[in-house]
């Protein structure tokens, strides 16, 4: 591997990275990618509460590692109060730009789903979108 570039510069970020990663790979440790998890949670928060944890083992299980923002928020915000609610959901659409893609999980698509699609389209981040049996699905169907 080249510490140069194409054009002959310098580019120790990049050799470094690349390094690194073909050191993971080599020692058994691929690279993991981080998905945001988008599924209900507002109206019946238990079942919904449960769905989502379905759906980080189902990433898991995909070999990512799935973030979920409204399953960590809701154990110190209160999601009945407006303010906290649109901070939690600022906070989340922040975690959202350091994931590699958006999953969509569920029939329904809330308010705060459309804001995360949205912002991820902005993006040009990669979305897939899943039914609530984990079967991947078009947008349309969604």
């Amino acid at each position: 591997m080249d510490r140069r570039n194409h054009e002959g510069y310098p580019d120790p970020t990049a050799y470094e990275t690349l390094t690194n990663v073909e050191r993971d790979e080599k020692e058994g440790n691929p690279f993991l990618p981080l998905v945001y998890v988008a599924s209900p949670f507002a109206g019946d928060t238990e079942r919904n509460t449960e769905r989502a944890r379905g759906y980080c083992r189902f990433a898991v299980s995909k070999g990512h590692i799935p973030l979920a923002p409204h399953l960590h928020y809701p154990q110190f915000m209160d999601d009945g109060d407006k303010a906290q609610r649109d901070l939690g959901l600022r906070f989340a659409l922040i975690l959202l730009g350091k994931c590699d893609e958006l999953w969509v999980f569920g029939e329904t698509v809330s308010d705060g789903m459309r804001r995360e699609i949205s912002k991820a389209k902005k993006r040009g981040m990669p979305i897939r979108y899943f039914n609530g049996r984990c079967e991947e699905v078009t947008q349309c169907e969604i």
